[in-house]
């Protein structure tokens, strides 16, 4: 599914909660996009459990993960989701580099808050 197909569909399912600027935007897709007005009238309005997301992260590169929804209810209308990497692909990989890049920004960070980075 492309950005615009996801797009299209998340707005929909929010149809009786749509706010005025998402009322704009959404009317300003459809004169502007044919494939954008094609999936917004089809009304195929679905929540989506699971699937597969394919992302590009600016640092690491593609990433291709598995995703699962699972509901709050103390909040019904909100939603957690897990992303997990299927193991020893290149997208496992490369998720386990981007928290080691973020650990050791965080190190060096906490490092020069609390003064003892080095000079």
């Amino acid at each position: 599914m492309d950005h615009r197909a996801e797009v299209s569909e998340f707005l929909r399912t929010r149809r009786d909660r749509i706010t005025r600027e998402q009322a704009d935007l959404i009317g300003e897709l459809v004169t502007r996009s044919d494939a954008f007005r094609q999936r917004w009238s089809v009304h195929d309005v679905r929540h989506h459990r699971g699937g597969v997301k394919r992302l590009h992260h600016p640092v690491v590169g593609d990433l291709e993960l598995s995703y699962e929804a699972m509901d709050l209810p103390a909040n019904p209308e909100w939603f957690m989701f897990a992303y997990t990497a299927e193991p020893g692909t290149p997208s496992e990989e490369r998720l386990r580099l981007l928290g080691s890049l973020a650990v050791t920004e965080q190190s060096a960070e906490a490092a020069s808050d609390d003064g003892t980075a080095r000079r």
